[in-house]
Order: structure tokens, then C-alpha cells, then sequence
């Protein structure tokens, strides 16, 4: 070999081998990067769809899921629950956590005004709803979601308020309000397809606009001054009304038993007359005789002094002695 020139000596042998090497090196490769790819875990709060080709196949649950590499996508949903202020949604109104009463005002049956917040809690029910249902940016798609709760939340509110007067927003309707908001948000929403289910919905704060509180606030005194004058009435009518009937029926008792004495003396005299008459019937002249006697006994019995006077005497009367006795 002369000066400047070098001779590279490679076997044949050594190509080969190193081209197999290359070849099971690649081969490991792909075969690492199709295991790799062949299975996918889901998390506890999450759900994941699997396209194939683009065309979806599955929903599957939390745990370790096998697919076929290259060929199948998984995307997954988040499953926590999640609350939405309202009527803010994301787009907070509140300016240093102090809330904008023009923005919380809501309309009533009688054409008054109330503040109304409430909170909406949430979670995804249909992954792929969720997430093809509208065709937005996967990584903006919670907060397309969000809003739409918040565009439905309000128009059901707004719609229930209408239906009642201020008062019983204030007080007797409010969880019957809160369930047919609840159903009828729940009902928008699955008419939208948007995969979400409303778990709780609760209403926050619901009062009169400030300017006329302190109206509401004497309407309501002098409602618990009539319920504490009702509840007074009623705990006396309750204490007098038994005394009442018991006296009542001590008297009715008493009336019964007087009746029903009478009666059984009524039916002793008519029976001892009717005894009389029919002894009467038997003798009449006897019978009229001795009831002559019986009867002049009894008026005689009561009379001091009596004078007999011979019905046979013919002469005039003989004037009594007024004065015997006397001194």
C-alpha cells in the first residue's frame, strides 16, 4: 500500500450481518411502538370513546383496554361533577365578589322584581354526545358546554319566575321551583344531545331588589304578627272548644235522661188512669162517687176548721161564732 492510500477490507459475511441487525432492530421497533399503542387506561373519573377509522365503535369505562394500533382513536371525557354559578355561568359578572343586582333581576307573575342565584351541578352522561355532538375544539369543549348550560339555565328560570307572584317566590315555591328547574333544564338539554346530566340544582338567594326591602320587610312583619295572632286564636279555640262540647254534652245527657224520666212518669200516670177509667167503666156511680171523696179528702186535709151543715136544715144559715176563741 503506498503512501496516502488506505484499503478498506469488508467481508461480505459482515454486511449481512449488520443488515440483519438493522432488520431485527427495525422489527423491534415496530413491534414496541404496536404494543405501546395496543392497550390505553382509563382514569376513575373518566370515560373514553374509540373511533376505528374515524367511525365510532365504544364507550369504555375506567380500568385497562386493549386496541388496535394505528387504527382505532381514543378520546376521552372527564365523568367528575362540576357546578356552574348562575345566572353568571363563565362569564362572571361579579366585580371584587360583589354581585350586580340588574344582572340577578328577574321578572315574577305580578310584575314585580327578584334577585335570583342559583347553582347547577353537572356532569357528562353520554361521552360521545359530549364530545361530537357539536363540532367544536376538544380542548375548548367544557367551556362550549358550560355556556350552553348557562343559556339554557337562564331561560328556564327566567320562564319558571314568570309563572309565580313575588311572594311565593320569597317563600312557599321555592323547592317546587327548584325541581321543575331542575326538569326542565335536564328535559333543554337532552333535546340538545349535549351527553350532560344535571345531578342538583339549588337555589342560593332569592330576595326582593334592594330599594324595596325594607317594604318587604315590614310586609313580612306583619305577617308573622297575623300568623302569631292566628296561632294564638287557634291554641284558644283549641283549649275552649272541649270544654264546650264536653259541657255540651253533659248537657244533652242531662236533657236525654230529663226526657226520658218524664216519659217514664207520663206512662205511670196514664197508666193509673187508664187503670181508673176502666174501673170506671166497670162502676161508673161508684167509681165517680169514691174519686168525690178522694178528691174532697184531699182538698179538706189542708183546711183547720170545718163547719158541717146539715144539707136537710130548712131554716136560715146560723151565723158562725167569729168570736170564740178570741180575746
Amino acid at each position: 500500500m503506498s503512501s496516502g492510500q488506505f484499503r478498506l477490507d469488508i467481508q461480505p459475511q459482515d454486511i449481512k450481518r449488520n443488515i440483519s441487525r438493522a432488520v431485527i432492530g427495525l422489527v423491534v421497533i415496530i413491534l414496541f411502538q404496536l404494543l405501546s399503542r395496543s392497550w390505553y387506561t382509563v382514569e376513575a373519573n373518566e370515560k373514553a370513546v374509540v373511533l376505528r377509522f374515524g367511525r365510532y365503535v365504544t364507550t369504555s369505562d375506567p380500568g385497562l383496554h386493549f386496541c388496535i394500533p394505528f387504527v382505532d382513536t381514543v378520546l376521552t371525557a372527564d365523568t367528575r361533577e362540576r357546578m356552574i354559578r348562575m345566572p353568571f355561568g363563565l362569564a362572571d359578572d361579579r366585580q371584587g365578589g360583589r354581585t350586580n343586582e340588574e344582572d340577578v333581576l328577574m321578572l315574577t307573575g305580578d310584575l314585580n322584581a327578584a334577585a335570583v342565584e342559583w347553582t347547577v351541578q353537572w356532569q357528562v352522561s353520554d361521552p360521545q354526545q359530549y364530545l361530537f355532538t357539536f363540532h367544536t375544539d376538544i380542548a375548548n369543549q367544557e367551556d362550549f358546554l358550560q355556556y350552553i348550560i348557562t343559556v339554557v339555565g337562564r331561560t328556564v328560570m327566567n320562564r319558571l319566575i314568570g309563572d309565580y307572584s313575588i311572594d311565593e317566590v320569597l317563600t312557599g315555591a321555592r323547592m317546587e321551583i327548584r325541581e321543575a328547574a331542575r326538569e326542565a333544564t335536564q328535559a333543554m338539554l337532552d333535546k340538545y344531545e349535549c351527553g350532560i346530566r344535571i345531578t342538583d340544582l339549588q337555589l342560593q338567594r332569592v330576595t326582593p331588589p334592594e330599594k324595596v326591602k325594607p317594604s318587604f320587610a315590614a310586609v313580612n312583619e306583619a305577617v308573622q304578627q297575623r300568623d302569631k295572632l292566628e296561632n294564638e286564636a287557634n291554641k284558644e279555640k283549641n283549649t275552649l272548644l272541649p270544654k264546650a262540647r264536653a259541657e255540651r254534652d253533659k248537657l244533652i245527657r242531662d236533657a236525654e235522661g230529663y226526657a226520658a224520666r218524664r216519659r217514664s212518669e207520663v206512662k205511670g200516670e196514664i197508666d193509673a188512669l187508664m187503670v181508673q177509667y176502666e174501673q170506671f167503666a166497670k162502676a161508673p156511680e161508684e167509681t165517680r162517687q169514691r174519686l168525690y171523696l178522694e178528691s174532697l179528702q184531699k182538698v179538706l186535709s189542708n183546711v183547720e176548721n170545718k163547719t158541717i151543715i146539715d144539707s136537710d136544715l130548712q131554716q136560715l144559715l146560723p151565723l158562725l161564732n167569729l168570736s170564740e176563741g178570741s180575746k
